[in-house]
């Protein structure tokens, strides 16, 4: 008995089950739906005007889905909505705000004022040919007592670099000590006068003629201080007047010389204040100045060269070092300049993706100018004040990339052109018939006779000539006008809008 009345209350218990199931499934559909047009979320106006007809893959633009999904990195796909961009609401386009949020939309404002002008380029250290001496004979002879060997070697002004054997120097003295032993004065000014064209200096003049004899080598002394940058001669050569001895450079100012880019040789002026940093001294900068500016521009480089001069103390700039050179020049005053990462270069054009506020963009070409640091020069198509992305705006162009293209997809169809004429002649095998046509406005083409192509779906079998009849047109492939569907009883008035006209 007991057993029997488990059994009845099961089954009572299915049957409510069976009758319940579609009126609690009706009762949490209805309770959906009104919880889903709880004020403020969907009851708004503007909520309710966009309808969400897509989502777009975030880094490729031309890969959609009609439900949410990510992407291989994890990345949501961007809502796409039907009021994307050139509505009533204004230009531009429009992002859900949790979409900004996750990208992390960031903004900048276009902002006025003064561009420093920074040239940024690379020199290598020379010496300052300004205080160059070289060291030559004026006559002829063999070197002696070399006491110069090595380049680089460091001397003082008035050392001695060298003594010389030289046949004409001897004889120069003697006639000089002949003339001071004698009695006109011509002779002696004369003798004098050519010892010192041979290149004896004074002081050996002088112990000549405190010493009464011939010395056999002449001295030569160091006309400065510096450091041997060049030497040509060993002990012993014999030597020339046109030989160059060796050569004495001052190492207490150096020059740089630099190339500069075509494009910014108007920045360029002589005074500019200069900025030297070698590799081997990190934080240690040098100062100096722009003296000159070469007045050609290099063929093969298209670069202008110009040498800066640095003091030395200390002989730290070394010869030959690259430098990396900063010249300072003036700034460019009231430009206009953004961030330099919110500008999106192209092949064609460059742009900036300016933020319209509540969630719309519009992406903007620019005309750039120079580039200061991190800023960039705008010289057309923003205005002081309006606020450009900073962050993400490669994908925000990429949305106003895919809503320009959706809308070029959509554009209306042209209008159907209807006309009216009398058949000439009808070519079966190349399906061309000769007509004469009344004017057709839509074309602006007066009344004419011409040949038409016609398509294959248009029968042939009810044409002939003198058949006058009612005719569509519409533009083939190569741009010419083939007849695509035919009315061969035309009505006796043409009704408005048939040849292309508005109604």
């Amino acid at each position: 008995m007991k057993t029997l009345l488990a059994i009845l209350v099961a089954i009572l218990l299915f049957g409510a089950g069976v009758w319940l199931a579609p009126h609690l499934q009706s009762w949490l559909v209805n309770l959906n739906i009104a919880s889903s047009t709880l004020p403020g979320e969907r009851g708004g106006s503007d909520v309710a005007e966009r309808k969400l007809v897509k989502y777009r893959h975030p880094m490729n633009p031309t890969i959609f889905s009609d439900t949410p999904a990510k992407d291989d990195m994890g990345m949501d796909y961007l809502p796409v909505y039907a009021d994307g961009g050139g509505d009533s609401a204004g230009p531009g386009f429009t992002i859900a705000p949790e979409v900004v949020n996750n990208l992390g939309v960031r903004t900048a404002p276009v902002e006025r004022g003064d561009l420093a002008r920074r040239i940024q380029t690379v020199g290598y250290i020379d010496y300052d040919e300004r205080a160059l001496s070289h060291v030559h004979l004026r006559a002829n002879g063999w070197v002696e007592n070399l006491k110069v060997r090595t380049l680089g070697e460091r001397v003082k002004q008035g050392d001695l670099l060298l003594e010389v054997y030289a046949p004409d120097l001897v004889n120069a003295q003697r006639e000089y000590l002949q003339a001071l032993d004698g009695l006109q004065q011509s002779l002696k000014v004369s003798a004098r006068d050519r010892l010192l064209a041979l290149g004896v200096s004074e002081s050996q003049i002088q112990q000549i003629e405190k010493e009464r004899r011939v010395s056999q080598l002449t001295t030569v002394h160091a006309r400065q201080d510096g450091i041997v940058s060049a030497l040509n001669i060993r002990e012993g050569m014999y030597v020339t007047p046109e030989m160059e001895l060796m050569t004495l450079a001052d190492t207490s100012t150096v020059w740089v010389r630099i190339e500069v880019f075509e494009q910014q040789a108007g920045w360029l002026a002589v005074g500019q204040k200069a900025e030297v940093r070698l590799p081997y001294a990190p934080g240690e900068v040098w100062e100096g100045k722009v003296e000159y500016i070469y007045p050609e521009v290099d063929a093969k480089t298209r670069a202008l060269r110009a040498r800066l001069r640095f003091p030395n103390p200390g002989d730290r700039l070394k010869f030959n070092m690259f430098a990396d050179i900063v010249i300072h020049a003036a700034p460019l005053a009231k430009a206009l300049s953004i961030p330099r990462e919110a500008l999106i270069p192209t092949g064609a054009e460059q742009r900036v993706i300016v933020a319209l506020g509540e969630g719309r963009f519009k992406a903007q070409p620019v005309t750039v100018g120079i580039e200061s640091g991190d800023r960039v020069e705008i010289r057309s198509g923003l205005k002081e004040g309006e606020q450009v992305v900073t962050s993400a705006q490669f994908l925000i162009d990429s949305e106003s990339s895919v809503r320009a293209s959706l809308q070029r997809l959509t554009a209306p169809p042209k209008p159907e052109i209807w006309t009216e004429g009398v058949i000439n002649t009808v070519e079966t095998g190349s399906r061309m018939v000769n007509v004469t046509h009344e004017p057709i406005p839509a074309l602006n083409w007066p009344a004419m006779t011409m040949d038409f192509p016609i398509r294959q779906n248009v029968k042939l079998e009810g044409l002939k000539p003198d058949q006058k009849l009612r005719f569509r047109i519409s533009e083939g492939k190569d741009g010419r006008y083939v007849i695509d569907a035919v009315d061969p009883s035309p009505p006796a008035p043409l009704p408005p809008g048939a040849r292309g006209e508005q109604p």
